[in-house]
């Protein structure tokens, strides 16, 4: 299992070197300059698609517009923003928060460019439905010749959309904040037990297919992110004292790596800092990465640059409000210092610090949705790529495929989860940035046309 880890962590850490954070980051400044910052002068905008003030019912397309962002941020708001927030203080500490923040910020150009394209360019399956997504605008906008991006986007996808991570770290809380404090023994038998029940949960709701899933997800993202906020507001307000120092830190640790404990990379340790969290942002908020591209190339819309304004709102949420939120409860609870504690655990630390005996159950409440949630979309995520290689009919297949691997997720190790999604993420990465930076200049074409008759 050593070998396992080690190979699996060195993937990880060959994919994501300094040429896919240029590709990345560099990619999405790019995009946000060549677009004169056009996603950030039209937030009004998006907010008003957002509400349904431009729907038709009569456009193409499956989903609304709020159902396509909520089945996007279902598999986003998740255990990225509870957990990855707290590997990446552990390892980095408030200095990390900081390149989170840049690589949302980078994150809503990308995804205004992505997500467009989405739109833009659909593809039709082997059953002749109209569909979205990385793999489609790659066939579609740049033509067979690069079919070869389309492929390795869709191959990665497969094990990148696998729920293994989310499902590993909601076993781990409901261990240590549900049955440990109760005096149930934990270990094979009860990670066993909870992967039967998220098994039954989740197979009940992907089986319906997308209809079931968005809106299964329409009405649980919207309530427990306000869940999650007024739960750590409260925490905030009870530490109220603390946060003009740790706001502080965020914005001077960013530049000093003083509390970065992994390898060094390009720049030593700062290199190392940024890193952490380009990482952990793209895990978060996936901007860059591709997968929101299936759940918004299905909107209903005959709009494409609508589309992508309703997008880019998913990297202000996810990670400028929820991985915030996360953040500030870490570090104003001093448990990032204090605390041996990784993952959920350490911010489960921190909501009972605060709030006792209450406190680590309203975050349970929270993982569990967040987490769930997520077990839903990405399964959709997964059989559009499996449709994409084999065909449509077959994309049923990776549901049971997907099913399975919940009960790895629940009986599997933390670091071994975490690098192989990581690394996959990062394959799916490359195709997504070089087919969209190609065809960037159409969508700022498609975008004069639009912001002139509104």
């Amino acid at each position: 299992m050593e070998n396992i880890d080690n190979f699996v962590a060195d993937f990880a850490s060959a994919v994501w070197g300094l040429p896919l954070v240029i590709l990345l980051i560099g990619g999405g400044i790019f995009l946000l300059i060549y677009s004169k910052f056009l996603p950030f002068r039209y937030l009004g905008h998006s907010i008003d698609l957002l509400r349904g003030k431009y729907d038709d019912p009569n456009d193409p397309g499956e989903i609304s517009h709020f159902q396509a962002l909520a089945t996007a941020l279902s598999s986003t708001v998740g255990m990225g923003n509870i957990a990855g927030v707290a590997v990446a203080i552990a390892v980095g500490g408030p200095g990390a928060v900081f390149w989170l923040w840049v690589s949302a910020i980078v994150g809503m150009g990308t995804k205004f460019f992505t997500n467009t394209l989405a739109v833009m360019y659909r593809g039709k399956d082997t059953e002749g439905k109209i569909q979205g997504g990385v793999m489609y605008f790659i066939v579609e906008g740049l033509g067979r010749n690069w079919k070869f991006l389309a492929i390795l986007f869709s191959v990665a996808g497969l094990i990148g959309a696998l729920p293994v991570f989310n499902v590993n770290q909601l076993t781990k809380a409901i261990n240590s904040i549900l049955l440990e404090p109760n005096g149930i023994a934990t270990g094979n038998v009860s990670n066993f037990s909870i992967g039967v029940v998220l098994t039954i949960i989740t197979s009940i709701v992907v089986l319906g297919g997308l209809y079931r899933i968005s809106r299964t997800v329409s009405k649980l993202v919207p309530a427990m992110v306000v869940l999650y906020f007024l739960s750590v507001v409260a925490i905030l307000a009870i530490n109220f004292e603390q946060l003009p120092k740790y706001l502080s830190l965020i914005f001077t640790d960013a530049f000093a790596a003083n509390n970065y404990k992994g390898d060094p990379l390009f720049g030593g340790l700062l290199g190392g800092l940024i890193l952490l969290g380009i990482r952990r942002g793209a895990f978060s908020n996936e901007a860059g990465i591709g997968t929101a591209t299936m759940a918004h190339g299905a909107s209903k819309t005959s709009q494409p640059i609508r589309e992508g304004l309703v997008a880019m709102l998913g990297p202000a949420i996810d990670t400028l409000v929820v991985c915030t939120l996360t953040a500030l409860t870490i570090l104003v609870t001093g448990v990032w210092q204090t605390s041996e504690a990784s993952g959920v655990a350490l911010t489960a630390k921190a909501f009972g610090d605060s709030i006792p005996v209450f406190g680590p159950y309203l975050l349970l409440i929270c993982i569990a949705a967040f987490s769930i949630s997520s077990l839903f979309s990405y399964s959709y995520y997964g059989t559009k790529c499996l449709s994409f290689l084999i065909g449509a009919k077959y994309k049923h297949w990776y549901n049971y495929f997907y099913i399975i691997s919940i009960m790895l997720g629940a009986t599997t190790d933390q670091s071994i989860i975490l690098n192989l999604i990581d690394g996959f993420f990062a394959l799916m990465a490359i195709p997504t940035m070089i087919s969209t930076l190609i065809l960037a200049p159409r969508v700022m074409k498609q975008a004069k046309l639009y912001f002139e008759v509104i």
